[in-house]
């Protein structure tokens, strides 16, 4: 494995611990770390002033009666109700009123359970409606419901793109399936207009392409659905193609097959090649040409495959032949399947020239 493979390994590693650490873990467990964590932070910061930690330890878990309910309101009400729903400027409104009544009931907090405890030589007469005091105890609430708010919400974001993700997968997939469900029956009609023909010359060789058609479904149905083959099967699946076309236009047609490098240690999404193959039988094989031939070239170098697939075509209805060329539905189908299975990772060009068209198929492995 190169290194791309294993920084690749590893970061999926990586990405599956972190899932499990945040969606396994029980929540209680998180809730109570995070209030932990909270409160133990400002308990050393304060507590830094005077040295004097566990006093500020026991203010912090005092203002802790006020901030929890606070946070917790707003992470499982407004948030769900309004945020989350597109209603911001409602949410707004209401958390700045959830502030102003936190920052209220601290103020309270100070005077009847802060004051009398921790600061009880303080007797001096302060009115209960302080609207001074209300906004600066605002410092002691809005802090932490907007840590709480902002890892609630790269939860909530996270999930969603962890949802999408998979209805992406899920709808690929399916086109997926569509895609190679259409190239049995497309296969399967070419294949069978060639056994047809036959019949009718009541060709002996009839009986030899039901077996090869045999071999070849076999293929289609055991294979075919399969993510993805060794790219020798594949090539082995064109040769029998090939052997089917020829019994069908015996010497009026002249293929040339030619593979070179290594095949049998590398893997391909099943049926990519044969649409290629059947579309220059299809339209460059004629029943008005004397001579046809079909020239297909499949090389391998490392994890790159190059296929060039040519064929004769007739002069007589060239522009008719050139739309359905183009727009035949195995190719438009292998088109489809390439942009899914290798996006990014492919360059198929078709050249038409008076004498032929060429496909090019670039491709990584």
């Amino acid at each position: 494995m190169d290194k791309f493979g294993v920084r690749l390994v590893t970061f999926s590693m990586l990405k599956l611990n972190f899932e499990n650490l945040l969606f396994k873990t029980p929540r209680l467990l998180w809730h109570l770390v995070f209030w932990a964590v909270f409160i133990s932070f400002f308990s050393l910061v304060y507590g830094s002033f005077e040295e004097d930690y566990a006093r500020q330890f026991e203010i912090q878990m005092a203002d802790a009666l006020v901030q929890i309910p606070v946070v917790y309101f707003a992470l499982y009400f407004l948030m769900p109700r309004f945020l989350f729903k597109g209603y911001y400027g409602q949410f707004f409104v209401y958390l700045v009123l959830l502030i102003l009544v936190g920052s209220t009931l601290v103020w309270l907090d100070y005077l009847y359970i802060h004051r009398p405890i921790f600061w009880p030589e303080d007797t001096s007469q302060i009115p209960i409606i302080n609207i001074g005091k209300i906004l600066k105890y605002t410092t002691k609430i809005y802090p932490v419901v907007a840590l709480a708010m902002v890892i609630k919400w790269f939860k909530y974001w996270y999930i969603q793109q962890k949802s999408n993700q998979q209805l992406a997968r899920e709808k690929l997939q399916a086109e997926l399936n569509f895609l190679r469900a259409q190239v049995h029956p497309h296969f399967l009609f070419n294949t069978l207009n060639n056994l047809y023909a036959l019949t009718l010359k009541q060709s002996k060789e009839a009986s030899e392409v039901v077996l090869r058609l045999s071999d070849l479904l076999d293929y289609m149905l055991y294979e075919g659905n399969a993510e993805s083959v060794p790219l020798s099967k594949e090539i082995k699946l064109v040769e029998d193609y090939i052997s089917l076309e020829k019994i069908r236009y015996g010497d009026r047609l002249e293929v040339s097959l030619d593979v070179r490098g290594e095949t049998s240690n590398k893997m391909i999404a099943p049926l990519l090649i044969l649409p290629f193959v059947e579309n220059c039988f299809k339209h460059g094989v004629s029943e008005e040409l004397n001579q046809s031939w079909v020239s297909i070239d499949i090389n391998t170098k490392e994890k790159n495959l190059t296929l060039k697939v040519e064929n004769s075509k007739s002069k007589n209805g060239i522009q008719e032949d050139r739309f359905e060329y183009k727009q035949g539905i195995g190719l438009k189908n292998v088109k489809r399947r390439l942009e899914l299975l290798y996006p990014e990772s492919h360059d198929l060009n078709i050249l038409d020239s008076e004498e032929s068209y060429l496909v090019v198929l670039k491709l990584s492995l």
